[in-house]
């Protein structure tokens, strides 16, 4: 009899959304119903996804499954204290991210619902999902440390509720890699990040200022998803990158979201580099595809990218600005270098973190949950 499973996503930001795709995507054996909720007002959206649903979808929630799947923006455990069909039903977390490693802001310090919120939910579940050890560890670590704060103190029980985890990361999707003959005089970098202050973005622009006072033929392609509001550092990005180009008179490199899939993907294949200078990665999706498509990854060296991005292509994450400029000016002009002699640059084999690999880890979870209920 084919196995009936509850998706639920209360936030479904673009991660979350490529998540949920590719998972029903991946296995069509099972019968899905989804939920989601679009990704806006987060602090109301993370309290109140519970009143929403079961206010407006109890029918659906109250249906027959084998099995509940949630992210953990979802607040579980307000949803099956007003909808308790749910509490029959083997549940599963899946932590896309974790507050307690983020950078700070003047907004998080003033809101503690989106940390608590998740804890509850983890503490409801049979079993929590990270996509890396590096989301795992700062969950754990930041849920212990909340608790030493607290005014009374917690049973050791607690903390053990959380222990029963896995790791099964976002699939990443595969374009494959094509070769494209393109010019040795320069080498292109893409960012594809979300234009956000946690990705970096004044790290990346000392970094163009100081490749445009050099005079490198570096061309940047700055692509990624934009929100209604965007730091306006990247303004400044456009201004610098425009300038730069036309001083080395280079052709512009692309700035600016690409809704087109395939276009996307076409320019991650005609980049020689990915770089990143996130603050936070969770996973660094964008960082894995890019690398599929045949682009040498250039990350720092901390966050979810040691567990994936050899050595010698990770530059060091320290708080000296200048220094860490500089490393990273020197390790694009060996690539360069490479490139201008003609030879490969350095590449990494991620195929394991495609769902062709990972589809296994994902129907084992479900057989497992699936197995233990009633």
């Amino acid at each position: 009899m084919q196995k009936k499973i509850l998706l639920l996503s209360g936030y479904d930001a673009k991660s979350h959304k490529l998540w949920r795709e590719r998972l029903v995507s991946l296995l069509p054996e099972y019968q899905w119903t989804q939920l989601t909720l679009p990704p806006r007002n987060f602090n109301w959206r993370i309290r109140s996804n519970s009143l929403q649903w079961a206010s407006t979808q109890r029918k659906t929630l109250c249906g027959d499954y084998d099995l509940l799947l949630t992210t953990s923006m979802v607040d579980l455990s307000s949803l099956r204290g007003l909808v308790p069909e749910l509490c029959r039903l083997p549940t599963a977390i899946y932590f896309h991210e974790n507050q307690f490693a983020y950078p700070p802001n003047k907004q998080a310090e003033k809101n503690i619902e989106p940390i608590l919120v998740p804890i509850y939910a983890a503490l409801c579940a049979d079993t929590l999902i990270f996509n890396s050890e590096y989301n795992r560890n700062t969950f754990l670590e930041g849920a212990k440390n909340l608790f030493k704060k607290l005014p009374d103190k917690l049973p050791k029980e607690v903390l053990e509720k959380f222990e029963n985890n896995r790791i099964i990361p976002v699939p990443a999707e595969n374009p494959g890699k094509v070769k494209h003959t393109s010019s040795t005089n320069q080498i292109n970098v893409v960012w594809n990040h979300r234009w956000e202050y946690d990705k970096g973005p004044e790290r990346l622009m000392r970094l163009i200022a100081e490749i445009d006072e050099r005079r490198l033929p570096i061309c940047f392609h700055i692509v990624g998803e934009q929100f209604r509001e965007t730091p306006r550092v990247f303004e400044d990005i456009q201004l610098k990158l425009s300038s730069h180009s036309k001083r080395l008179s280079m052709e512009p490199g692309t700035f600016g979201y690409i809704s087109n899939h395939f276009e996307y993907y076409s320019l991650l294949q005609k980049s020689d580099v990915v770089l990143s200078t996130a603050l936070h990665d969770f996973q660094g999706l964008a960082v894995q595809e890019a690398c599929l498509a045949g682009c040498s990854p250039l990350t720092p060296n901390a966050l979810a990218y040691p567990e994936y991005i050899p050595t010698n292509c990770m530059y060091t994450n320290i708080d000296d600005e200048k220094l860490q400029t500089s490393e990273i000016i020197t390790m694009l002009i060996k690539l360069l270098e490479l490139k201008q002699r003609n030879f490969a640059l350095p590449q990494v084999d991620l195929k394991h973190y495609t769902g062709k690999f990972l589809k296994d880890k994902y129907n084992q979870l479900i057989q497992e949950l699936s197995a233990s209920k009633g």
